[in-house]
């Protein structure tokens, strides 16, 4: 699940009167969606930074950027800090002394789990008619994305320095459902597994999504001349900031993944 106690707790409660801060990327792409600009005191950092960002970079500069230390948040006085379970016990214990409310969220690893944390976001924010447009446009997007009939076409979608995502993934899921099949999957890797080059030249899948990050330089292999002597394999760009965050990211990865597939 990828709802905690304590975010259980929180939607039960009434809808911030005052501000609300978020201190991860996937939550502020969807908050960003669904609260009013007023209500936002800030976004993490990761959003203004092109090479982590999961939603438009010229919007989240419009707002504060915070990295996330108990000081900078306390300091905005929010009434809701909306974090990742990942946050650090020790933050959370912080925000409970000075009596901020916490909500945590976990990397959506499907369709529904992503659409789940819309409405529980939108629910906080006090629009849940903004997180039910938001969840009809994933809705629709899925239909418009929707595969031919037909065997999955083995797929793989292979980051910077050759790591692959597993099955479990919301990544994955979008692949199955634009009809692709994870080819890392069925060669036993797992989340976070490295496929080198050796190893894909050897046995390669139809289709290589290569989302390595220019910005970072690290897509060398990705794009090894050795690659093109693939004639049976399609390579195609996909934006690494589509790989994790769901909420309004889902439509857009939807689109890019049925483009690629129509084409074959």
């Amino acid at each position: 699940m990828s709802l905690t106690p304590l975010l259980a707790a929180c939607a039960s409660a009434p809808a911030p009167s005052g501000k609300i801060v978020s201190l991860n990327p996937c939550t502020d792409a969807i908050l960003a969606e669904v609260a009013d600009p007023a209500q936002i005191a800030a976004l993490s950092s990761y959003s203004s930074d092109p090479a982590a960002s999961s939603m438009d970079v010229a919007t989240a500069r419009r707002f504060r950027s915070v990295s996330g230390s108990v000081e900078e948040v306390a300091a905005l006085r929010p009434a809701l800090v909306i974090g990742s379970t990942f946050t650090a016990p020790a933050t959370r214990a912080a925000f409970a002394r000075m009596g901020l409310r916490f909500a945590a969220f976990g990397l959506a690893s499907n369709v529904g789990e992503s659409k789940a944390q819309v409405r529980e976001i939108a629910l906080l924010a006090g629009h849940p008619e903004r997180g039910a447009l938001l969840n009809a446009r994933i809705d629709a997007a899925l239909a418009q994305a929707a595969p031919p009939p037909g065997p999955l076409v083995p797929a793989v979608v292979w980051q910077s320095g050759g790591m692959v995502p597993g099955e479990g993934t919301l990544i994955a899921d979008l692949m199955a459902r634009t009809g692709f099949a994870n080819a890392a999957a069925l060669r036993g890797l797992k989340q976070a597994d490295l496929l080198p080059l050796e190893q894909m030249l050897a046995a390669p899948p139809r289709v290589i999504f290569t989302a390595g990050n220019p910005l970072a330089g690290e897509d060398r292999m990705l794009a090894h001349p050795a690659l093109r002597a693939l004639s049976g394999t399609t390579r195609a760009p996909l934006d690494p900031a589509l790989l994790w965050c769901g909420g309004p990211s889902i439509p857009r990865t939807l689109a890019r993944l049925a483009e690629v597939r129509r084409q074959l």
